[in-house]
């Protein structure tokens, strides 16, 4: 569908942020834009919003206010963004890291965790170095260890969509499709 199309419509009781969730290099920020663009939504980039916020980069607020003060940020951005009106948001991938945040999704927000094999992502964030997790670290190992972690709390999200290798094309369509599936168990 070209991306001047009219919003899709799915039964959704009411018009909530749908909160893209996942590890670095899913395609939370693409598949969000394009998702955004087919349900008539703004789209927001919770770390492009921290940066702004911030005035530097991550990877500068890494080096010089250490991950615990970028997490406190985004946590506060979170909140601004979920209480805010509803957009389709493409969070961090630490971001469910913080229960306030987690609550808030669960408040005002569809979550989708957006799933792809851990070797694909690896090799979609290793050809780039601009990731403060994976700085002089072996990708496929730091997203193992992220995994464990993450995975959890990341299955707490409402959908489970797993974007695999296909296009940001296909994984948007996919996710439309469980939303839909989502807006009509929802609206029973």
């Amino acid at each position: 569908m070209p991306s001047d199309a009219p919003p899709d419509s799915f039964p959704l009781p009411s018009v909530r942020t749908i909160a893209l969730v996942g590890l670095m290099g899913v395609g939370k920020s693409t598949v969000g834009r394009r998702l955004a663009t087919r349900l008539g939504l703004p789209f927001a980039d919770g770390d492009h919003v921290i940066e702004e916020a911030a005035g530097m980069t991550i990877n500068e607020i890494f080096a010089t206010r250490g991950e615990g003060e970028f997490r406190a940020g985004e946590a506060r951005v979170m909140r601004r963004l979920l209480e805010g009106p509803p957009i389709v948001l493409a969070t961090g991938g630490g971001a469910v890291l913080n229960a306030e945040t987690r609550a808030l999704m669960k408040q005002h927000a569809v979550s989708v965790w957006m799933k792809a094999d851990l070797k694909i992502i690896a090799d979609r964030v290793g050809r780039r170095d601009t990731r403060p997790l994976l700085r002089n670290r072996d990708p496929l190992t730091t997203l193992r260890e992220l995994a464990k972690v993450r995975y959890p709390i990341y299955g707490e999200a409402d959908l489970t969509v797993d974007v695999g290798s296909g296009s940001h094309a296909q994984g948007v369509e996919v996710i439309l499709k469980e939303l839909r599936r989502f807006g009509r168990q929802e609206s029973k």
